[in-house]
Order: structure tokens, then sequence, then C-alpha cells
């Protein structure tokens, strides 16, 4: 098959390697590339400026590349979670078991030089931004923050000895004509009337006091969660701050008691059309499928769903879905997603059930002991 080699730190080759190895027919949608290239810089992103450290390499063949892999490490959640784990994220690789083999191990040495005895992925890069392998629903095209891989991905990954952990699942619903009345129970219904509830709605002035506000509650209501670790207010800025020119204030629920955000839905249009149409690259044409994609954007996404936990069972979270069905179909959405939810959080569960969402994606952490 040709010489094989291990390259780190070229990401010109990383960014290139699903759109060589997928191919143009493939659901996979990549980030925008100068986001990628921002979060795994280690120096611009803040989760590595303080709680982890991170590197990337590629496989090439013959001089092309073929795999790519990211090795990192949150120091902040082995800590919190009393784990000696490393991470792999981004694992894109055509199917070619000796690059996967060379990939996987280049990630396996990094980790364990630093005193990792497990690795797992994909984690990219952290609980709250896009994980797992997806396992079953390879026809379905992703929508924004979810992972995508075509099936050889996760035969590679048994084949070089990682097993399946931690099952997930992604959602996916059509918009209903009408509001869902099974959402509303005696609680939500007496959330929607509670006169100490005010209903508010993201909006560009005041971005960035409304962001604290959610990641307040994110952390929060989040705390509990595996794998979780509170965000600081650098790192949410990060990976939101760009947000205020991609939300559709009219589809986000955020919901106050006093001055205090008690419950949040943050849901945005996909933006995978979008990217799609722009190969995932900033060009002089960029505007002009930013304008195309405004018109003809049907598709929505639930980033997340957070609740004050003494709030948890007083109906807040149905309340607010049920607000968002009437606003996504008020402003022309069709379909809408969710990003995954672990198949033991029988609560969360419920709710989408509830919400009408269906499973689309089923996805794993892949994990391997490490020789100490």
């Amino acid at each position: 098959m040709g010489q094989l080699q291990l390259v780190e730190g070229d990401f010109d080759a990383f960014f290139s390697v699903p759109f060589r190895c997928y191919g143009p027919a493939s659901p996979f949608v990549s980030l925008m590339r100068s986001d990628l290239e921002r979060s795994l810089n280690p120096t611009r992103n803040p989760l590595f400026a303080r709680f982890g450290t991170v590197t990337y390499f590629t496989a090439h063949r013959n001089g092309l590349p073929v795999g790519r892999i990211v090795a990192h490490i949150h120091h902040e959640s082995n800590r919190r979670h009393d784990l000696r784990r490393g991470y792999f994220g981004f694992f894109d690789c055509a199917d070619d078991r000796e690059a996967a083999g060379l990939l996987l191990h280049a990630a396996e040495s990094w980790v364990g030089e630093s005193g990792c005895d497990e690795i797992a992925g994909n984690f990219n890069l952290t609980a709250m931004q896009q994980i797992g392998v997806v396992t079953e629903g390879f026809e379905h095209p992703p929508y924004t923050d979810m992972h995508y891989n075509p099936p050889h991905i996760p035969r590679l990954l048994e084949a070089c000895g990682y097993l399946r952990s931690f099952p997930m699942r992604t959602w996916e619903t059509i918009v209903p004509p009408t509001d869902p009345e099974p959402l509303l129970g005696p609680a939500q219904r007496a959330a929607l009337q509670d006169q100490d509830i005010r209903w508010a709605r993201v909006r560009r002035r005041g971005f960035r006091d409304t962001l604290e506000h959610i990641r307040l509650l994110l952390n929060e209501s989040f705390a509990k969660n595996p794998m979780f670790v509170p965000l600081t207010p650098e790192e949410f800025l990060f990976h939101t701050q760009e947000m205020m020119w991609i939300v559709d204030p009219r589809i986000t629920q955020l919901a106050y008691r006093g001055e205090e955000l008690v419950g949040v839905v943050v849901c945005i249009p996909d933006l995978n059309p979008f990217l799609r149409s722009t190969r995932s690259r900033l060009g002089l044409a960029t505007p002009w499928h930013y304008c195309r994609f405004r018109l003809r954007r049907r598709r929505a996404v639930i980033l997340f769903l957070g609740v004050k936990p003494a709030l948890a069972n007083a109906g807040l979270g149905g309340a607010m879905l049920y607000r968002l069905t009437g606003d996504l179909r008020r402003a022309g959405y069709t379909h809408v997603g969710g990003t995954w939810i672990a198949d033991a959080n029988a609560s969360s569960l419920k709710q989408v059930e509830r919400f009408g969402l269906r499973p689309l994606h089923g996805l794993h952490l892949f994990g391997k002991r490490l020789a100490t």
C-alpha cells in the first residue's frame, strides 16, 4: 500500500483528512477551519492554558494524509473525577487498519508518557462539545455540534483493541403543526402560568451578560453529570462569543425569576448546510453563502437545556420545550435535532420522549487500558 509516515502538528494536513478520506457524498461536516485551528492552539484555547495539554497527529501514505487524531489530557477533569485518563478526539481515517493503528498508538504513547493509565474518545475536546463515535444511524446527516463518522471507524477502533462504553444517542423530530399537548402536565401548565417567571430572548444588546447567566446555570444544572467539568468564564466565552452572529433570537428560551436565570434552552439554526456549502472555509463567497443559508434554514438544533436544580421537578423544562415548539413553527423551521444524551440519563430521556424526539444516531465512547 506504500510508505506510511506519522506527522505531528501539521494543521493543513489535519484539516484536509476527512475531506480526502470520506468524499463529497459523506454526511460528515467539518467545523469551520478557523474555529478548529484556534481550538487546537494551546496558546489561544483557555482550556489548555489552565487545565490541559494537547497535540495532534496525521498519518500520511505516499505523502498524502489518510488519517488524523488529537491527543489531550484534561487535568481538572481527572482531578474532579479521580481518573488518570487521556483522550483522543477528531479521529478520522480512511479504511486503513495500519494507518489507524499508527495514529492510535501515537495518542496512547503521548498520554501514557504523562502518567495516564487509560484512553477514551472521541472527545472533541470536553463533555460539552462533540463526543463519541457513531455506531448507528450512519445514513442520517448530523446537525451542528453532532459528531459524525462512517461505519468503518468503530470497526478500526475495535480492531485496535478498543472497547465500547457509555452509550449515547442524538435526536431529531419534525416540528409539529400544532402545539404538543403531551408536553403539558399539571406542573408544566403551572410553570407557564407562574407570574414570577419572566420569559426573555437572547438579544445582541447585553449579549455577554446573558452568556454569563447561561454559563452559571449550565455549570449548576450539569454539575452531577458524568465527565462534566464546570466551565470558566474564559472557556465559555471562547466557544460562544461568535454565537451572537448566528443565533436566531426567536428560538432560544430564557426563563428568569427576578434577575436570576432559572431555565434556558439554547437552540440555534443548524449551520451544517452553510458549512457544507463553504467546505468549512472562509472566503470571498462566504457572506453570499451565509445570506443564502439564512433564507433557506429549516433545521434547528437544541444545544442544551438547563434548569435550576431547585426547580428540576417543577415542570419548567417541559414548559420551555412547549414554548420552543411554537416559536420554531412560527419561525418556519421544519425539523429540530438534539445533541447527545446518555442512555443512562433517565430524566433527560423522559423529556425528549415527551417532546417527540426520536433517535438519530447511536454513539459510544471507545476506550482502552494502557500498560503502566
